[in-house]
């Protein structure tokens, strides 16, 4: 294991080791780590350089909006490769949430989000991807029912 050593000013160091008692951290050096591998991956999506990921899509929408629940659920069906599961929730009498659950490559899912949020009268789009390494995964061969 490799030891490096920082300095920090006296108020940083305060508010760092609050979010360390806060977030159950043992020491700084796991606090250090993980915020890290946060961003050490964070930079790898952003990059474009994890070729596969899961993903959260959560976005707001008016569903009076004319078409747009139609639209919404077209584009999932155009990409049931991508959309694992979804859920719709009433917020009022005009807005809806849904969430999609969404794993496949990563420049696809991006797309997918994108071309979801991008719908008019969708609002407080918000995409959560998580890198993974598919050679590790369990894949499996599945049909498409017809009807």
């Amino acid at each position: 294991m490799e030891r490096f050593t920082i300095s920090l000013d006296d108020n940083l160091a305060a508010e760092f080791d609050r979010l360390i008692r806060e977030r159950g951290y043992q020491n700084r050096s796991e606090a250090v780590r993980d915020m890290l591998r946060d961003r050490l991956e964070a930079l790898r999506v952003e990059e474009a350089q994890t070729a596969f990921c899961v993903a959260n899509l959560s976005y707001v929408y008016n569903h009076h909006e004319r078409d747009l629940a139609e639209r919404l659920t077209e584009i999932q069906h155009q990409h049931h490769d991508l959309v694992v599961a979804s859920t719709h929730v009433h917020l009022d009498h005009e807005n809806c949430l849904e969430t999609l659950i969404l794993r496949g490559k990563t420049l696809a899912v991006r797309n997918f989000s994108d071309a979801v949020s991008a719908q008019c009268g969708v609002r407080h789009g918000l995409l959560n991807l998580v890198p993974v390494d598919m050679e590790n995964l369990h894949t499996h061969v599945h049909s498409h029912p017809k009807t």
